[in-house]
């Protein structure tokens, strides 16, 4: 069931997506070679308290940390870990959730780490571009397909994999509501988009093979051909008044 939003409701997710937006600003100042994961997952959850927010994911079904940090060819759910050291050349993917009030703000970033190839480089810039191809059939009167084509339809023009198995969602006063939102899929099909509806866009976009499977941890999910993955996530109110991007933040596209 898709739970529709008041304008009061969605100042409330704005205020949590702003917190989550100005974390990872500074999380990624912070990402370079010598840094271990677990210092990332630590100076986030310090900001987030710090400025009156509350760290989502810790213990959400069982979770362990405030952030994801999910490195080269780990998709998403990377656990923090102190022996998990940023090397020149990696890319990780940082995907955070706070709350304020009881709602919730979701958005993640894949960041480089020193100097990186150029076509991995151009990973992080294309799937940063689907997001923002997504974002743009966000509106009210299009479908949940819409999204899903623009994101599948970019990616693929790039000879990459979409990710079929972690999808976008709906956000509120829970972390992961209806309706659901695929990286994948066709125009007109699916929900449609009404104001009201909070939504977060994510693709997950692969250098090889579409598949992946979770590592021992019941976390942590890999590409199954090892190769680089990247991920970009922001949350997207839809009102009477158009769509808005809850969790942009100072500087929109962070791949130039």
């Amino acid at each position: 069931m898709i739970i529709f939003k008041s304008p009061e409701e969605i100042e409330h997710i704005r205020k949590a997506s702003q917190l989550t937006a100005a974390t990872l600003t500074e999380l990624a100042k912070l990402v370079k070679p010598g840094v271990s994961t677990l210092e990332l997952d630590q100076f986030a959850e310090e900001y987030i308290r710090s400025h009156g927010g509350i760290p989502s994911c810790i213990g959400y079904y069982g979770y362990p940390a405030t952030i994801c940090a999910s490195v080269n060819h780990e998709v998403v759910h990377g656990i923090p870990s102190a022996s998990r050291i940023l090397k020149d050349g990696d890319v990780i993917s940082i995907d955070l959730v706070s709350s304020i009030d009881g709602y919730h703000g979701d958005s993640a970033i894949t960041v480089p780490v020193g100097e990186v190839k150029p076509k991995v480089y151009e990973l992080l810039k294309v799937t940063e571009e689907c997001l923002f191809k997504g974002i743009e059939q966000a509106v009210a009167g299009n479908h949940v397909g819409d999204i899903s084509h623009a994101v599948q339809s970019h990616a693929e023009r790039h000879r990459y994999g979409v990710v079929r198995d972690f999808v976008g969602h709906g956000l509120g006063k829970n972390m992961h509501e209806d309706p659901q939102i695929p990286n994948y899929g066709t125009k007109g099909k699916g929900p449609e988009l009404r104001p009201g509806m909070v939504i977060c866009i994510e693709p997950m976009i692969t250098m090889g093979t579409h598949k992946v499977r979770v590592l021992e941890d019941n976390w942590t999910a890999v590409t199954m051909d090892r190769k680089p993955a990247a991920h970009f996530e922001h949350t997207v109110a839809i009102t009477e008044h158009g769509t808005e991007i809850l969790t942009l933040r100072d500087t929109p596209r962070l791949i130039q």
